[in-house]
C-alpha cells in the first residue's frame, strides 16, 4: 500500500468501521466516528510504517486497478505467531469474481512467510455474507459473544 492509498483506505473505512459498530449496536452515532478515527490512530500509529502489520492494495493486473484492499498485524500468542486480519475488502464492483478467495490464499503464504501459524478475524454477527465465506475457508469459531436486546 502507498501512503497516497493509504490514506483514501481510512478515508473510506473508518467511516465504514464506525457504521458498522453502530449497526451492531457497540456505539452509539453520535461517538462512532470520533471513536473509529481513535482505535485506527491507536493500531496504526504509523501509518503503513507501523511494525508487524502489514497492509495491501489488492492490484489486479489483468484489469488494471486495485480491487481490493488487505490489513493484517502479526501477533505474538504464547510462542506461536498469529496473523490477525483487521481488513479484507473486495470493491463491490470486482465481488463474486474470486478475488477474495485468492486474496486469503495469498494472505496465508505471506503470514507464513512472515512466521505465522494462524490466521484469525472478527467478523460482525450481522455480515451473514463474510460469515459464509470464512468457513468454505476453513475458518472457525474460537468464541461467540451473544446479546439480546430486552
Amino acid at each position: 500500500m502507498t501512503d497516497q492509498t493509504f490514506q483514501q483506505f481510512l478515508a473510506h473505512t473508518v467511516p465504514q468501521y464506525a457504521a458498522e459498530k453502530v449497526r451492531s449496536g457497540e456505539w452509539s452515532s453520535q461517538e462512532a466516528q470520533a471513536r473509529g478515527e481513535g482505535e485506527f490512530r491507536m493500531l496504526l500509529p504509523q501509518g503503513i510504517g507501523t511494525p508487524q502489520n502489514i497492509l495491501y492494495d489488492l492490484y489486479d493486473p489483468a484489469v488494471g486497478q486495485n480491487v481490493g484492499v488487505l490489513w493484517y498485524a502479526l501477533r505474538q500468542n504464547g510462542s506461536q505467531v498469529s496473523a490477525f486480519v483487521y481488513e479484507i475488502e473486495i470493491y463491490p464492483d470486482y465481488r463474486r469474481r474470486g478475488y477474495a478467495t485468492r486474496a486469503f490464499e495469498l494472505l496465508e503464504q505471506d503470514a507464513a512467510g512472515h512466521g505465522a501459524g494462524s490466521v484469525q478475524l472478527h467478523v460482525f454477527g450481522h455480515n451473514h455474507v463474510a460469515r459464509a465465506l470464512y468457513e468454505r475457508l476453513g475458518f472457525s469459531p474460537t468464541n461467540l459473544l451473544l446479546r439480546k436486546n430486552l
